[in-house]
């Protein structure tokens, strides 16, 4: 799965402001970003009356709302989804995937804070950079809201370049984490079994999906 990177603090903290720059600066570096807002209360995307709605209504499991220039997919669930889960949805076809909200996830965390807001938010898990208007007591790295750049170079170093070669496995919907001798296997066996099919060319990405009868 594509790096996932946290952007939290509280509201009026420059959350949607700092996300804005960051994907201008890491766009023009030639990453594909992509982005997930959470929200804690219910909405809804798809109007009454619309087809869309009336899709939903009659027991779709989900539908797309395409136009020549977006899509939009509406997806009811059962329960709110965790971040990983919700990510997957994008594909894995993104150098990063940067959201905003997600505080009790377990994906690494850049706080923002700004000192009109209030005091930061204090534990967090997997804090690794704060976005601050003014020093801060912290044991991880300290950006302002003009250092854009650096925090950019930040995420280029820990996350996006870390990454190498992507290969994502879900074992009944959940990420099954691999080390790089099961891995090298995997890509092995996947790149030679297509390459063997007729028509195959050059091989840039492959997606398999399987669902066992129960």
């Amino acid at each position: 799965m594509s790096p996932l990177v946290s952007i939290v603090g509280k509201s009026k903290s420059g959350k949607t402001f700092l996300i804005q720059k960051l994907i201008t600066e890491l766009k023009l570096r030639g990453y594909r970003v992509a982005t997930v807002k959470h929200v804690p209360q219910d909405i809804s995307f798809d109007e009454p009356e619309k087809d869309s709605w009336h899709h939903i209504q009659a027991g779709s499991d989900a539908t797309v709302i395409g136009s020549p220039n977006r899509l939009v997919l509406i997806k009811p669930v059962g329960a709110e989804l965790s971040l990983d889960e919700t990510a997957r949805l994008l594909g894995g076809d993104y150098d990063i995937i940067l959201t905003e909200g997600f505080k009790n996830g377990d994906a690494p965390k850049i706080e923002t804070h700004r000192r009109e807001a209030g005091a930061p938010l204090g534990e967090l898990r997997g804090l690794v950079a704060m976005v601050t208007d003014e020093p801060i007591e912290a044991k991880v790295r300290q950006f302002s809201f003009e250092e854009v750049k650096g925090l950019a170079d930040f995420l280029e170093e820990s996350f996006i370049k870390r990454q190498g070669e992507l290969l994502s496995l879900y074992v009944n919907g959940s990420p099954i984490s691999l080390s790089l001798f099961p891995e090298e296997i995997i890509r092995n066996i996947l790149i030679a079994m297509a390459s063997s099919l007729r028509g195959v060319g050059e091989i840039k990405s492959l997606d398999i999906f399987m669902r066992r009868k129960a």
